[in-house]
């Protein structure tokens, strides 16, 4: 008889194993699916001052608040990042601009390119932590904490005209939603 355990007991073990493995497995690819189908914004400041975090905010609001109404059109990452890629000069204008109505000579470097990310756990969903497509804007030495949003699908710029996002605080990242935490 306790043979008959041992064995039914090291089945349910490895049927746990398997289970396990199985879901991981399943996890890790939808995981992968989401990271591979959006486009983020990643916007990153001069360093940790307060000043420059301040700023870093101002150049987020006046690029999510610029029109880019091509992204709405999007229906693929691939078109998303062509759309992107085709205002990096628009979007380095808007930046320069800010920087220097702020009194500041920072350079701004735009670039699409891949990005690790942490996971970011909303009310709704969460983000897996990864490498992602993004929008990267860097302010002088890019040093400082940074901001990002989902730019593919078009969540963080909506969120822009409903919102005043420089009161909000960001600690290296942005609720999809109305505010930063």
């Amino acid at each position: 008889m306790k043979i008959n355990y041992i064995k039914l007991a090291v089945s349910f073990v490895l049927a746990l194993i398997i289970s396990v493995t199985a879901s991981a497995v399943g996890f890790e690819a939808k995981c992968d699916d989401l990271r591979n189908n959006i486009l983020r914004l990643h916007i990153l400041a001069n360093s940790d001052s307060e000043a420059d975090q301040k700023l870093k905010l101002k150049v987020r609001d006046a690029v999510l608040n610029a029109d880019f109404a091509e992204f709405d059109t999007c229906t693929n990452l691939e078109q998303a990042k062509e759309v992107a890629q085709s205002n990096i000069p628009q979007i380095t204008n808007i930046a320069e601009k800010v920087i220097r109505e702020n009194g500041y000579n920072y350079k701004i470097n735009v670039r699409v390119d891949k990005s690790y990310f942490n996971t970011r756990v909303y009310d709704e969903f969460t983000l897996p932590a990864g490498i992602y497509d993004a929008l990267i804007i860097e302010i002088g030495e890019a040093k400082g904490k940074n901001w990002w949003c989902v730019m593919f699908p078009a969540l963080c710029i909506p969120a822009a005209a409903d919102t005043n996002l420089t009161d909000s605080v960001s600690d290296g990242a942005a609720k999809i939603a109305t505010n930063a935490n």
